[in-house]
């Protein structure tokens, strides 16, 4: 990689499969000295993007979640299938909640966003969590000794809307001049002005030296 900082904007939705498969890529990403990784929730599966689980979504998730372990060795647990996916009670598949906490954690505490994004992603498709569930994300974030966000997270002020609100503005917007239709999605930034240049989702699926050679334009 070139010795100039690459910034890296990381468009993702927190109920989306395909970016928790991706997880052990962001963080090794976020870790890397030459690079600036921002978090990009996109509201893609929130307010009209949400939708109840009932028996049919449930199917097609695991269907999906099957590929996603196949191909990452990232885990879905028979907890999670059973909690949440054939809850007979139903349930909502919604993003807002989660979104909106991780911009709390953003104000209060910017760099625990990522491990907060994993934390959130495990106790869903591992612990079989339902993070649609403002409550749920409450106890996480205080077992993760983030108090403030918890408490903004449940009396949303109107200064964390805003900033809520501005985020997810700009994730879809970039997403519109790109033509980006899913997640995840990495949008790089050369230091020196260059174009922003997409790289699909895919690439965080594979070797990892092979995601820093295409960053790197090779």
């Amino acid at each position: 990689m070139s010795s100039r900082l690459l910034s890296i904007t990381y468009l993702f939705d927190p109920l989306c499969g395909w970016c928790y498969g991706a997880a052990p890529q962001i963080e090794r990403l976020a870790q890397h000295p030459g690079i600036e990784l921002t978090l990009a929730p996109t509201g893609l599966f929130a307010g009209a993007g949400a939708r109840p689980m009932d028996a049919r979504f449930a199917a097609y998730a695991w269907s999906n979640d099957q590929r996603i372990q196949q191909l990452t060795g990232q885990p879905f647990s028979e907890r999670y299938r059973e909690a949440l996916l054939n809850n007979p009670a139903g349930g909502r598949f919604d993003s807002g909640p989660s979104s909106l906490a991780l911009s709390a954690v953003q104000l209060t505490a910017p760099a625990q966003e990522l491990a907060t994004l994993k934390r959130m992603q495990e106790a869903r498709y591992v612990q079989g969590l339902d993070t649609s569930d403002v409550t749920v994300l409450a106890q996480l974030l205080r077992d993760a000794a983030l108090p403030e966000a918890a408490e903004r997270l449940l009396a949303p002020d109107a200064a964390l809307l805003d900033a809520h609100q501005a985020r997810l503005q700009q994730a879809q917007a970039l997403m519109h001049k790109l033509g980006v239709q899913g997640v995840p999605g990495l949008v790089l930034t050369q230091a020196d002005g260059q174009q922003p240049r997409l790289l699909r989702g895919d690439v965080l699926y594979g070797r990892f030296e092979a995601l820093l050679a295409q960053l790197a334009g090779r």
